[in-house]
């Protein structure tokens, strides 16, 4: 029997696969389809120190290769995420891991604070998304602002703290080494790169926040190269997204050095995906006689 388990930041997970932010909810859309004790952990929809309304609709758009978004980081507020997913998600065998966003420093903190005394096992901070921005520039597009900003949140967490960084930089591996400097446990990446789509017999933009986040699978190639990058920049675990759609798309990952993985929009064309990637790693284990799964990791270098 091989071994699927790793460890991130000092906390084990019985397989690499989890869930990306924002595309599963906190499992409770997906119970029907999969399940949650299978999967190596849940990363949850971003969630604020207050309701979050969201942007204005339409703030969905199918693109060539994947999708578009502007929901805006739409969510109940910590103290409903709270009371009805947590306990939700203490029902399965699975880490759970917070995806906390904010909008100023002091909103970051209030929330992490608050998931300090809760039954979580990691904190995915999210300083990177595109459709959400302070002062004009993302957190994760300066590296003053990443280091302060990672430094604030260490001091109340009390859960392992992965940083969440924007791939629309110059240099991936400055705002990575600014996480780990800042006192990072792990970093995941990537988030959507900024995309836009034109309706051209409207002759208006698709989105209503005229830009959103790409995803998908056409975004791949430029994850695994800032995996890569990234994994080699620091000494905190990676954890890799952007396109995963197989089992073989999160081997590439491995290899490229992450130590663990989320499949993201992948969930919204197959509800059993994060299954079916299992499945495909398991499969890709055995049929090049693997039996441990850290063998693969940054495989490519060794």
């Amino acid at each position: 029997m091989s071994n699927l388990s790793v460890n991130f930041a000092g906390v084990t997970l019985k397989n690499p696969v989890m869930t990306a932010s924002g595309t599963f909810g906190s499992g409770m859309e997906y119970g029907d389809f999969v399940d949650l004790s299978r999967l190596g952990g849940v990363v949850t929809k971003g969630v604020a120190n207050v309701p979050w309304p969201g942007n204005p609709t339409p703030r969905i758009a199918e693109v060539y290769g994947g999708m578009l978004n502007a929901i805006g980081l739409q969510n109940p507020g910590i103290e409903m995420f709270c009371k009805r997913d947590i306990p939700f998600l203490k029902q399965y065998d699975t880490r759970i891991v917070v995806n906390v966003c904010g909008r100023t420093e002091e909103d970051y903190v209030e929330t992490v604070t608050r998931l300090a005394k809760e039954p979580v096992d990691l904190l995915e901070i999210n300083i990177s998304c595109p459709n959400v921005k302070e002062g004009g520039i993302a957190f994760g597009q300066d590296p003053k602002a990443v280091e302060k900003i990672t430094k604030a949140v260490k001091r109340v967490a009390k859960q392992p703290v992965i940083m969440k960084l924007s791939p629309n930089v110059t240099d991936i591996t400055v705002m990575a080494k600014a996480a780990e400097a800042g006192g990072a446990d792990g970093i995941s990446l990537i988030n959507t790169l900024t995309g836009m789509k034109i309706d051209i017999e409207r002759r208006t933009f698709a989105l209503a926040n005229k830009t959103g986040g790409f995803s998908g699978p056409a975004i791949k190639p430029v994850a695994v190269r800032m995996v890569y990058q990234a994994s080699h920049a620091v000494k905190i675990p990676v954890l890799g997204m952007g396109g995963i759609m197989c089992g073989e798309d999160a081997i590439e990952f491995l290899m490229a050095g992450a130590t663990a993985i989320s499949v993201g929009t992948a969930n919204f064309t197959d509800p059993y995906a994060t299954i079916r990637v299992i499945e495909g790693i398991e499969s890709f284990m055995d049929r090049h006689g693997v039996k441990d799964i850290n063998e693969l990791i940054g495989a490519v270098d060794q």
